[in-house]
């Protein structure tokens, strides 16, 4: 049991769209990305995702419409909702995610973005 500094652990994190652990609670991790322009489209069957912007402005994507996420704020994305973060004007954006041990990156989708294994920080 320590506290864990979130501005410290970003710093370790030197890629964008490449998830990294900082913790696990239950079947819950937590998890700090960096992202710069537009992710891929997917959803998760069977998890809920909640995005926390730490720094910067996401843009969620909907099929029917954009959310726009400030500094401060979080959404949660339910499962089965196809969504795509994303950015604008080459902003880099920071992220705290929460989700199940079990997520998939990309749901189902396999890109080239896709990611099989977070660093843990």
């Amino acid at each position: 049991m320590k506290a864990i500094n979130i501005k410290e652990k970003f710093q370790l994190v030197n890629k964008q769209w490449h998830p990294h652990q900082v913790a696990v609670v239950d079947d819950m991790q937590v998890i700090l990305a960096k992202i710069q322009g537009e992710f891929v489209w997917h959803s998760h069957e069977n998890e809920d995702e909640l995005f926390q912007v730490t720094k910067g402005t996401l843009y969620m994507k909907f099929r029917d419409k954009t959310v726009t996420v400030n500094e401060g704020e979080f959404i949660v994305v339910p499962k089965g909702v196809e969504h795509c973060p994303a950015t604008k004007n080459g902003e880099e954006v920071h992220i705290l995610l929460f989700e199940k041990l079990s997520t998939a990156h990309t749901g189902t989708v396999q890109h080239e973005k896709t990611q099989t294994e977070y660093p843990k920080i």
